[in-house]
């Protein structure tokens, strides 16, 4: 998901956190689930040096990824680099006092620069971020991390060998606080026996793209190539996907794709149409749609179980009962929004006390971060907590145990939640193997060991 269209963007709110498990388990009901307020200490900016970051992609994925970077506290933009000059120069507008160069080994031999984000197009990912790695940064990069199997498999090898540096997969939704506030409802069985999920990303954009120079007009619609291109499963549903198989806590066996040029018909080979119907190893299917070719009800995943579904939209959650669903009694208390013919009950966690005090619920509001924020400060965040904890680890008991200092850093650090190394190969695998049955027209099978690092 190197250069997205703003379409592609993702909205999150703050979901209430539950302050119990015997909380959780009393609002699995058919509620709109809301994260708490987070505490004091999660909420609070870290202290210590800022982290000084090069930006390399400065396509408009890569632009959004600065945007945010500006508005985190721990972040300091050192340096931004593209291949075009134009767009450095576009970017060099908002940090005027960052680095500003078309080579990104500039960037890597700056021995100011601790970390890099890598934003450019999938197939470019290998060359930069294998020598980002040699050069000792931390590297958070896009995913899916590579356009072939081989590519990200040796992404993935290198990050994994380097327990100096943190390696941070973009799969965002992985750092979402709303995910993670949903990932134990999902998990554990309060909908029921599963059935299916259901989830879809529409947006009716081309993904073509102009431009004045014919050689440029070709490079920026690298997604339009059937050569180099991970298709709309490998460059959008990728974060839809991962999630899935994250909620499920498993991976699919099978993968049946099915693609067309629908409405977009300029040439192009690169389906604008896609559906997947992914197969768990527990009889559940996941049944996947995006495209191009219609923005109507944009993006969305639902879960169904035998007791309550569960409806994800952009940035708020519901959960819908069954008739014949344990009545958990606390559904009075609950806000209830209409759905065509169903009713999803509100969740607020202090439902019960607002109650209890005559006072009804206030609207939830809207909030500003996107998911990519959290993963953008998680990797700020773990980047110095790793260096410190090296730091520490190495005036103690020297540099010569790098088995020790992996136990070390995995006891010590306090890391913040991110999709790692291992995250986003596995996604890599599943997207670049959806898009593979949507290419060749039949389905295929998905090994244990696939998804695996040898």
């Amino acid at each position: 998901m190197s250069e997205q269209n703003s379409g592609m963007q993702w909205n999150r709110r703050d979901f209430l956190r539950g302050s119990s498990l015997a909380a959780l388990a009393t609002l699995l009901g058919g509620v709109r689930l809301v994260r708490p307020a987070a505490s004091a200490a999660e909420t609070a900016a870290p202290g210590g040096e800022r982290v000084k970051v090069g930006l390399i992609g400065l396509g408009q994925w890569g632009r959004d990824l600065l945007d945010q970077l500006l508005r985190l506290p721990a972040a300091e933009v050192a340096a931004i680099c593209d291949n075009y000059a134009p767009m450095v120069r576009r970017s060099a507008k908002k940090v005027p006092d960052a680095v500003a160069t078309e080579d990104y080994r500039a960037v890597l031999d700056n021995k100011d620069i601790s970390a890099v984000v890598v934003a450019t197009p999938t197939h470019r990912h290998k060359e930069i971020v294998l020598a980002a790695l040699e050069a000792g940064k931390h590297v958070y990069c896009e995913v899916p991390l590579a356009h072939t199997l081989e590519d990200a498999r040796e992404i993935a090898q290198a990050a994994l060998k380097r327990v100096r540096q943190v390696f941070q997969s973009g799969l965002q939704l992985r750092s979402d606080p709303q995910r993670r506030f949903l990932l134990p409802f999902i998990r554990s069985g309060a909908l029921g026996h599963m059935a299916l999920v259901r989830a879809q990303w529409h947006a009716k954009t081309s993904w073509r793209l102009s431009s004045p120079n014919p050689e440029r007009e070709a490079e920026i619609n690298w997604r339009l190539s059937p050569e180099i291109s991970p298709g709309l499963l490998g460059e959008v549903g990728i974060h839809q996907i991962d999630q899935v198989s994250w909620f499920l806590n498993q991976w699919p066996t099978t993968v049946h794709g099915f693609g067309s040029v629908a409405f977009w018909r300029d040439g192009r080979q690169v389906a604008d149409t896609v559906q997947a119907v992914l197969e768990y190893p527990d009889g559940v299917r996941l049944l996947y749609s995006a495209t191009l070719a219609n923005s109507y009800e944009a993006d969305a995943e639902v879960y169904y179980g035998s007791d309550a579904a569960v409806l994800i939209r952009g940035s708020s959650a519901w959960m819908f009962k069954e008739a014949d669903a344990p009545l958990l009694g606390w559904e009075v208390y609950a806000r209830k929004d209409a759905f065509y013919k169903a009713t999803g009950i509100s969740l607020r966690a202090d439902a019960s006390k607002l109650k209890s005090q005559g006072s009804q619920p206030e609207a939830q509001t809207e909030a500003a971060d996107p998911p990519v924020y959290f993963a953008l400060e998680a990797f700020l965040r773990n980047c110095r907590e790793i260096s410190n904890a090296v730091r520490d680890f190495e005036s103690l008991y020297g540099d010569t145990d790098p088995k020790a200092l992996a136990e070390y850093l995995t006891k010590e650090a306090r890391r913040l939640p991110a999709a790692d190394a291992l995250d986003g190969y596995r996604a890599t695998v599943l997207a670049l193997k959806a898009n593979e049955s949507v290419v060749r027209r039949q389905p295929v099978s998905l090994s244990p060991e696939m998804f695996e690092l040898s």
